[in-house]
C-alpha cells in the first residue's frame, strides 16, 4: 500500500484514520487540547467552559431511510458536544454545492436541519456558501461547527476510566450504517431498515442527571462503530475491554445484511446510539435512566473495564470462548457520515 497518497480508507475510521491523525494531523498540530482526541475539546474562556467540535459529511445517497444530509449534520456536531457533557447551543454550516444541485433538493436538505436544529435545541448563527464546478463535490458536501456549554467540575473522557467501570450502549448497533449502504446498493432485503440518526442531548442529560459524577466517558460509535470506540478507550486509557458479544444489542436486519455483505455489525456506524461508561455502583442507575428515554429504549450493560489484556478489547461468546474485537483496518462502510 503507497504512502504516497490518501486513500478512501484513511476516512473510515479504522486503523489508517488513526495512523494518520496521529503521524501527520498530531504531529503538526500537536497541543494539549488536539492531543486529548475526545469527540469534542473542552477549551477555557474568560468566565465559562465551552466545547466546541466541527465535522464534514459527505455521505452517499443525500436522502436515505431515517435521515438525510442535513439532518445528519446537526445530529452528528450536537451529539459530540454532548459526549463531552456539554449541552449543545449554536451551530455554524458551510456548504459545498456541486454546480447543477436542484434546487428543491437543497431547500430540502436545509429544511430537514432547520427541524432538526429545533429538535436539538440549538440554534444555527453562521455559514457560508460556495459553489463548484460540476463533478466538483458529488451534489452536496457540509461542514458543521458547535459550542456547547459545559458544567462546572471535571470534563468527561477516556482519562477518567478506570478498572471495573462498567459499559453500557444506549440501544441496537449497525443501523445507520446498514441503512445507507442498503440505500447506496440497492439491496434487496424484505424489510426496511432506518437509521438511528438522533439528536443525544436529552438522553445524555438525563444520565448525567441520574447518575452525578459517575459517567466517567461517553462516545457516539459513528465511523468504525462500536469496535473503534471501544479501542479507543482501551489504547487511550491502556485498560482492557472485556465485552459480553450476546449482550450487544443488535436488529435481526442488520445481522442478516451483515451476513450477507461479510461484515462485523459491531464495526457498522451508528449516528444516534451512545457508548458510556460508568462507576460500577451506578451502572443499574444508568441503565434505568437511559431505558426511561425515548433514544436509549434498548439499552444494555455490555461489559466492564478491566486492567487485563491492556489496550485490547476481548469478547464473550456465548460459548464461553473469547476473541479480540480488533479496530477495524480498512474503510469497510465508505460514505455513511
Amino acid at each position: 500500500m503507497s504512502e504516497d497518497v490518501i486513500l478512501l480508507a484513511h476516512g473510515g475510521g479504522g486503523l489508517l484514520t488513526h495512523a494518520l491523525i496521529r503521524d501527520l494531523f498530531l504531529r503538526h498540530l500537536d497541543n494539549p487540547v488536539l492531543a486529548a482526541q475526545e469527540d469534542a475539546a473542552v477549551v477555557g474562556m474568560p468566565g465559562a467552559r465551552l466545547a466546541f467540535t466541527t465535522d464534514s459529511f459527505v455521505v452517499s445517497p443525500l436522502f436515505f431511510p431515517g435521515g438525510d444530509i442535513g439532518r445528519l449534520a446537526v445530529c452528528g456536531t450536537v451529539n459530540d458536544l454532548a459526549m463531552a457533557g456539554a449541552t449543545p447551543r449554536h451551530l455554524g454550516a458551510a456548504f459545498i454545492i456541486e454546480e447543477g444541485l436542484p434546487y428543491a433538493t437543497l431547500e430540502r436538505v436545509v429544511v430537514s436541519m432547520a427541524e432538526t436544529a429545533r429538535e436539538a435545541g440549538v440554534t444555527v448563527v453562521a455559514g457560508d456558501t460556495k459553489v463548484v464546478g460540476r463533478g466538483g463535490a458529488d451534489g452536496l458536501f457540509i461542514t458543521t461547527s458547535g459550542i456547547g456549554a459545559l458544567p462546572a467540575g471535571e470534563a468527561l473522557g477516556v482519562g477518567r476510566l478506570r478498572p471495573g467501570d462498567r459499559l453500557l450502549v444506549s440501544g441496537p448497533v449497525g443501523d445507520h450504517g446498514l441503512a445507507v449502504l442498503i440505500a447506496r446498493e440497492g439491496l434487496p432485503l424484505r424489510s426496511r431498515l432506518e437509521s438511528d440518526c438522533a439528536p443525544l442531548g436529552g438522553l445524555v442529560a438525563a444520565l448525567l442527571d441520574a447518575c452525578p459524577g459517575h459517567v466517567r466517558c461517553l462516545r457516539d460509535p459513528t465511523r468504525g462503530g462500536l469496535a473503534a470506540t471501544l479501542n479507543e478507550w482501551a489504547a487511550g486509557a491502556g485498560l482492557g475491554m472485556a465485552i459480553d458479544e450476546g449482550a450487544v444489542p443488535v436488529r435481526r436486519e442488520v445481522r442478516a445484511a451483515c451476513e450477507m455483505l461479510g461484515l462485523d455489525p459491531l464495526h457498522a456506524a451508528c449516528e444516534g446510539r451512545l457508548v458510556a461508561a460508568v462507576a460500577p455502583g451506578a451502572a443499574e442507575r444508568a441503565l434505568g435512566a437511559l431505558r426511561g428515554h425515548p433514544l436509549g429504549a434498548g439499552a444494555q450493560i455490555i461489559g466492564e473495564v478491566t486492567a487485563e489484556h491492556p489496550g485490547r478489547v476481548v469478547l464473550r461468546t456465548a460459548l464461553g470462548a473469547r476473541r479480540l474485537l480488533e479496530m477495524p483496518a480498512g474503510d469497510l462502510l465508505s460514505r455513511i457520515c
